[in-house]
């Protein structure tokens, strides 16, 4: 039996042998760029005829590498390979599922500053945030391979005579897993394992901004010795690979992590019943958020300032948990826009394979010009302390880090995701005001509250409609474990990531009852 979970340890990056060994790894890797990758169905490495590139979106001239592009045809193929094994692996002992997962988790920790490595490439990860997603995908595997050895133990019912009763918990199929860009190894990693370590099998559509670091993972598993067909990896567009897949009647789940409207269209789409479908599909959704940090009159300025800086302007602003939103006490309201403007402006922005560089690019140039143009609309509904365009020069996505103040509540920068480094500051009366605006928008991720008084705290506890509230701390870097993570409303279906009833959704409870 394995021991007590405990969460994997972060790399610092000040000790001079650590850096040594992250920069070597970035050598590693940057030699490795540029290669071919194929669609991996049934273990057997596929060809589409068509290709696509990842690139750095820091130095848009260098290619990631190549990809095939999944087709229609590639959907199909992929799910009956996944339909065929599920077969055999649904009647894997659970333990022995659970022993592949901490296999994996061992085989990464081996792996870790070059899988951090790819992620600075690849998806503009700063090193600390890089190697913050290789521990969490370390954390998922560890922490999912103990629940499910805690669903398959004896669960508690109620004795009854002349029966002997069981609660089991089964898998439910072959799913679809699509999983985003922003955390191609954590969220990645644990979306597909908690799906196979439930018995279920796979078709994993990665981003196409991240296949790389999709295509690393499926090395992973393959050497952990996960037989071939559990997990079938197909990289390709969206609305070809991710909606077939969706509609697929063998389809039996859907894991999505991604924005509201590509999760939205999901549900609709997972909802209508195909010719030959047999179940109700399942839709395990996380969409995002306009999350909010209160600073309110009693708090402590300069730990708000920082918390709420490290929350906006971590990597880029893109996680679905950033601080869009500072509503701030009027009496503390001038200090602590100085202050975060102050922390704003120290931000080293650059490109990150230079550790020094605390912000790197966004993530596209779709994304880049959404971002810039929210500023626009920012520039027209509040007032522009810090920031406001693109940051140095060359072919990279940077985006300055951007702070608006006396914003008002109901501004599109105040309710709109914009998802990336774009802060808006709100000044409100009292905290009866704060938590009103706290509550005005479609979501309900994650929030924040930096106060000292217990009963503003307590008010919060009920009144703050969020799936992950914070009190004195940033509202980024939920860990697996400790802080089981999904939300509210248009965020998602609160599926809780990381956490005790995770697991809960990949399979489906079957009761047995025997009279004696």
């Amino acid at each position: 039996m394995p021991g007590e979970f405990r969460n994997e340890p972060l790399v610092d990056f000040s000790d001079a042998e650590n850096a040594r060994a992250m920069e070597a790894a970035l050598e590693k890797v940057s030699s490795e760029l540029g290669r071919s990758y194929d669609c991996i169905i049934a273990g057997e490495r596929v060809q589409t005829g068509e290709t696509f590139t990842s690139i750095n979106p820091a130095e848009t001239g260098q290619v990631i590498g190549t990809f095939q592009k999944a087709t229609v045809e590639t959907v199909h193929k992929a799910m009956d390979a996944g339909r065929s094994a599920f077969a055999s692996w649904s009647r894997v002992e659970p333990a022995e599922r659970a022993e592949l997962l901490f296999k994996a988790a061992g085989i990464i920790r081996r792996r870790k500053l070059e899988l951090a490595a790819w992620m600075v490439y690849e998806v503009g990860k700063s090193w600390i945030e890089a190697d913050a997603g290789v521990a969490e995908a370390i954390d998922f595997l560890e922490f999912y391979g103990r629940e499910m050895l805690r669903l398959a133990g004896p669960q508690p019912l109620t004795p009854f005579p002349g029966e002997a009763n069981e609660l089991v918990y089964i898998p439910l199929g072959t799913g679809a897993v699509i999983p985003p860009w922003n955390f191609p190894c954590a969220i990645l990693a644990g979306m597909t394992s908690a799906s196979f370590v439930a018995g279920n099998t796979v078709v994993l559509k990665p981003s196409s901004d991240a296949p790389a670091t999709g295509y690393r993972f499926m090395e992973v598993i393959e050497a952990a010795g996960i037989p071939a067909g559990v997990v079938n990896y197909i990289p390709g567009p969206g609305g070809t690979v991710g909606e077939n897949l969706v509609a697929h009647p063998g389809t039996r789940f859907v894991s999505f992590t991604g924005s509201k409207e590509v999760g939205l269209g999901i549900v609709e789409r997972a909802g209508r019943t195909r010719p030959g479908q047999i179940w109700i599909k399942r839709v395990i959704a996380e969409m995002g958020g306009k999350d909010t940090i209160i600073v309110d009159g009693s708090a402590d300025v300069g730990a708000a300032a920082q918390g709420v800086v490290a929350s906006a302007f971590g990597y880029q602003g893109q996680k679905c948990s950033a601080c869009s939103r500072a509503i701030v006490d009027a009496g503390l309201y001038d200090e602590f826009l100085e202050r975060v403007v102050e922390g704003a402006r120290a931000i080293k922005v650059g490109p990150v394979v230079d550790g020094t560089n605390a912000m790197g690019p966004v993530i596209n140039a779709a994304a880049e010009k959404k971002i810039l143009d929210y500023i626009e609309i920012g520039k027209t509904e509040g007032r522009l302390v810090t920031g406001g365009g693109k940051s140095g020069s060359g072919s990279g996505y940077f985006i300055e880090p951007t702070v608006f103040a006396d914003v008002d509540p109901g501004a599109r920068i105040s309710q709109e995701e914009i998802f990336g480094p774009v802060l808006a500051v709100i000044k409100s009366g009292d905290f009866d005001e704060a938590l009103t605006i706290a509550n005005n928008t479609e979501y309900g991720l994650t929030g924040a509250v930096y106060t000292t008084n217990r009963d503003r705290i307590d008010r919060a506890k009920r009144d703050f409609h969020v799936g992950n509230l914070y009190f004195n701390r940033k509202c980024t870097g939920a860990l697996v474990g400790v802080h089981p993570f999904g939300g509210f409303n248009m965020s998602g279906t609160d599926s809780k990531a990381g956490g005790r009833d995770y697991l809960l959704l990949f399979t489906q409870a079957k009761s047995i009852s025997e009279k004696v």
